[in-house]
């Protein structure tokens, strides 16, 4: 299949190529920007005036609920939302049923996704067996399986011994730690954070130093072992100033934030919305800005949609009882541009948060349209304004707290390996 995408304007942030010109695609590959390559022909092609062509976007965590919790969504529902929301790449965190401690189970879940011809999907296996944090898996026999990285999820390791053993294995074979910072008996009872709005509301609160007594720990950890270590999801002030200073130390780690942090607070819970019931919790007005100022001077390094889709059921409840998260692929894109306009921030920083920066995380070698590189590429309308409503979202999990809010940035098409796999209805 042979692609000509006419007159887009094309965004590379790992090329620091911005500038309206002319795409080919070939074999599944980049074969040319600008110059029409020597007997090309093309079998489709695309009119991308007025529209921005980048690289697809990679996800750092998308929950696809398989194996598992196939009653909230399945992989056909929240991969074909992922495509609608431009996505091509996404790491899978190991939190299914069974979690991701077996090469077989990880086996499974590739072959499942790559039957879909959607998007690729990256597992981050178990750092430990069931996700219980006392015995560590066969990592290196998971990382054969098609593991990218390993993850506790949202369970934390309470013996520090284990945590310790585990990094030192890790690094070892030089696989990725991915650790969310949480102390667990500061976290146990909490479902908001420990501020004035639980405060009134009544609700069990999470102090800010649930996450920075475990940072600290992690840091100091990494130190020890030499473990490449990725912060998910980081949720406050004082957690950005420390992962600030452990790089001013030198100390090579990266670190992500959620969509849904750089957005709201603590304020946004207003009375009891179970939408804004989060792992991490949305934290004050202060941390939503010292996250929005770090992903702007580079001590973030990617945002998330951290999906997580969960049935109407298990969100029809008081907001203490109610399941965590928030449904997320397809807000991905317009609320980073939405952070980019509110901040001043060129389109080309803005989208590498989404691209290039999560796919060297990743370590998968795309998020950038380089001649020879694959052809999956994100086309979307910068200005196409739509209002979030739950039954236009494509994944099966309905529950997001910008409901009614209206976004810019619309998804026009997707291409995956030189494929087109999502067009929208209305050009």
């Amino acid at each position: 299949m042979k692609i000509h995408i006419r007159k887009g304007r094309v965004v590379d942030p790992e090329a620091r190529f911005d500038g309206i010109t002319d795409l080919y695609i070939a074999a599944g590959k980049v074969v040319s920007l600008g110059e029409k390559p020597d007997d090309f022909q093309a079998n489709q092609e695309i009119d991308a005036s007025g529209l921005i062509v980048c690289p697809g976007l990679v996800d750092l965590s998308a929950r696809l609920r398989e194996p598992g919790f196939e009653y909230r969504a399945t992989l056909e529902s929240e991969m074909e939302a992922a495509t609608a929301g431009g996505i091509t790449s996404l790491a899978c965190p190991p939190d299914t049923d069974p979690p991701l401690d077996e090469p077989g189970l990880v086996e499974m879940l590739k072959y499942r996704a790559k039957s879909l011809n959607q998007a690729h999907v990256f597992p981050v296996g178990a750092l430990t067996q069931g996700l219980q944090g006392k015995n560590i898996t066969e990592m290196a026999e998971l990382r054969d399986a098609g593991c990218v990285a390993f993850s506790q999820a949202e369970m934390p390791i309470e013996d520090t011994l284990v945590l310790l053993r585990a990094m030192q294995y890790a690094a070892t074979f030089d696989l990725p730690v991915w650790l969310r910072a949480q102390d667990a008996s500061l976290s146990r009872i909490g479902v908001a954070h420990d501020g004035e709005v639980a405060t009134r509301l009544g609700l069990p609160g999470i102090p800010t130093c649930a996450e920075t007594i475990a940072l600290a720990k992690i840091l100091r950890l990494a130190r020890e072992t030499g473990a490449r270590l990725h912060v998910c999801r980081i949720s406050s002030s004082e957690g950005v100033d420390l992962v600030r200073k452990a790089k001013e130390q030198g100390l090579p780690l990266t670190c992500d934030v959620s969509m849904n942090h750089i957005h709201l607070s603590e304020m946004d819970i207003g009375f009891f919305d179970s939408n804004c019931h989060l792992v991490p919790p949305l934290r004050s007005l202060r941390d939503k800005e010292a996250l929005r100022m770090g992903l702007k001077d580079g001590v973030i390094d990617a945002v998330c949609s951290d999906h997580t889709p969960v049935d109407d059921d298990a969100k029809l409840l008081p907001f203490a009882e109610a399941e965590a998260g928030a449904t997320g692929v397809e807000l991905l894109l317009p609320l980073v541009l939405k952070w980019a306009e509110e901040t001043n921030i060129p389109l080309p920083i803005a989208l590498s948060k989404i691209t290039s920066r999560p796919s060297g995380i990743l370590g998968i070698g795309c998020g950038h349209l380089s001649p020879g590189a694959a052809a999956d590429i994100c086309i979307f309308d910068p200005g196409c304004c739509w209002k979030v409503e739950p039954k236009s979202l494509k994944s099966q999990g309905k529950n997001t707290p910008f409901t009614g809010l209206e976004l810019k940035g619309k998804v026009k098409y997707t291409l995956i390996g030189g494929h087109v796999v999502y067009k929208a209805n209305h050009p």
